[in-house]
């Protein structure tokens, strides 16, 4: 009642004098300003201390200075009956029901109440549980991303490291490639010069077979019959006395 009391006063001092204007203004800068846009904090697990079921703490600890431990009691009592003697607060029959309607929910939060609330924490447990679940899976699989990221990132580093050692593995390859061939080229060259020598050793010892034969016709031919029988008789003259020369010494 009090909340749309408020709205139907707002909405009408939005269009009836400069203060509306005013406070509608201050309400627009209130939700774009930067505190607006500013991290909320969390919400306490737990609601502050109260007494008797719905009276704060707070409130004893504010009067408790003042008026003493017995203050508080005193005041609500008062005022209590303040507005009973003034008829502000008239007791009928909706007192009576609004009565039984609050010790029959006082009973059923005495009794029920522990019961509920160990059934509304499993729950809360559980879900909590599940959401703990979803955020460690989430997180091994975030830190294997990391992992693979990171692993990616050192064979991306050691990818030059083997462009390195593919180019000097080319080289080594054209290099031997290279000595191959000039190997062959040198085998080539010199089976060729070995031929050229053997060439003209044969060809040397041809021209001097042919001048062994020309030279021994040349000399066979010159000799004359006489002339061989003298020197057949010298040759046999010649191996006597070499016989006689060694049978002389054989028998000295």
């Amino acid at each position: 009642m009090l909340s749309r009391l408020v709205f139907v006063s707002a909405s009408a001092l939005k269009g009836s004098s400069p203060l509306g204007a005013c406070l509608v203004q201050a309400s627009r800068s209130l939700h774009t300003s930067s505190q607006s846009l500013a991290p909320v904090p969390p919400l306490p697990e737990k609601g502050g201390k109260v007494r008797h079921g719905i009276i704060p703490e707070e409130l004893f600890q504010l009067l408790y200075p003042k008026t003493g431990v017995t203050g508080p009691y005193m005041l609500g009592t008062g005022l209590l009956l303040y507005m009973l003697s003034k008829e502000i607060y008239v007791i009928n029959h909706e007192t009576f029901a609004a009565a039984s309607i609050g010790a029959v929910i006082i009973y059923g939060v005495k009794k029920f109440g522990p019961s509920v609330a160990a059934f509304a924490d499993k729950l809360n447990e559980e879900k909590v549980a599940k959401a703990q679940e979803v955020k460690d899976l989430a997180m091994s699989n975030l830190t294997h991303a990391i992992e693979d990221e990171k692993k990616e990132q050192w064979r991306a580093d050691g990818r030059s490291v083997l462009f390195d050692a593919k180019r000097n593995n080319v080289a080594m390859l054209l290099e031997i490639n290279y000595r191959e061939r000039l190997h062959m080229v040198t085998n080539e060259v010199k089976r060729r010069l070995d031929y050229q020598i053997a060439l003209q050793d044969l060809l040397r010892r041809m021209e001097q077979e042919h001048m062994v034969n020309w030279v021994e016709k040349s000399v066979i031919g010159s000799i004359t019959p006489q002339q061989e029988k003298e020197s057949i008789a010298k040759c046999i003259t010649d191996l006597k006395a070499l016989a006689k020369a060694t049978q002389a010494k054989a028998t000295a």
